[in-house]
């Protein structure tokens, strides 16, 4: 009998596992669904332009940084320095000439950061969700065309974009579109902060 018990609470168990698995945080199914199309799109994006597959993200590489208090620009003074560009996915990211990084701006208490992306599979950014990007009236942010160079002398040309920085250390929304004209949602996070001479 407690055998029975035993075999009916464990599969009950894995039946509640495998339906919360396909399940969203506020119950509604399929909720990574347009993170997988997101990942397919920028891969089928990047296989058209001859891009090589994305790196595999080691266990250390994807562990939450330290919550660290945000920063205001007011914190800064007035300058140009380099700052850490981190986002949620690995499929968005900084070219990797560029070391993970971009070139922050404070001026009048307002930051800008410019990040050269890895191609020019994002076609625009918004500063917000997705589904606000999507209306009519949404100042989109532009690309402009950056040429990297990689650390064997190659180089490359591939969108960058000048994005608001609210605070520092902190997330914040980005929507971005891809080549495809599709919206998704990101966060993302200007973290360290260096003052260039």
């Amino acid at each position: 009998m407690k055998r029975k018990i035993i075999r009916f609470v464990s599969a009950a168990v894995a039946a509640a596992t495998l339906l919360t698995g396909c399940m969203s945080p506020d119950g509604r199914e399929g909720a990574g669904d347009h993170k997988t199309a997101e990942s397919q799109e920028l891969a089928e994006d990047q296989e058209a332009a001859g891009a090589s597959e994305p790196e595999a993200v080691s266990d250390a590489e994807t562990e939450a940084p330290e919550e660290k208090a945000a920063v205001p620009a007011t914190a800064l003074e007035d300058g140009v320095y380099t700052a850490e560009f981190n986002t949620d996915s690995s499929m968005f990211h900084i070219s990797e000439a560029c070391d993970g990084k971009g070139t922050l701006t404070v001026e009048n208490g307002e930051m800008v950061i410019h990040v050269s992306l890895a191609s020019k599979n994002i076609v625009n950014l918004f500063p917000g969700l997705a589904e606000d990007a999507r209306r009519d009236g949404a100042v989109l942010l532009e690309p402009t065309v950056d040429s990297v160079t990689y650390s064997d002398g190659m180089t490359e040309e591939v969108y960058g974009f000048d994005i608001p920085v609210p605070a520092l250390e902190e997330e914040f929304d980005l929507a971005l579109i891809g080549t495809k004209g599709n919206w998704y949602d990101h966060k993302v996070c200007v973290t360290n902060p260096e003052k260039l001479e």
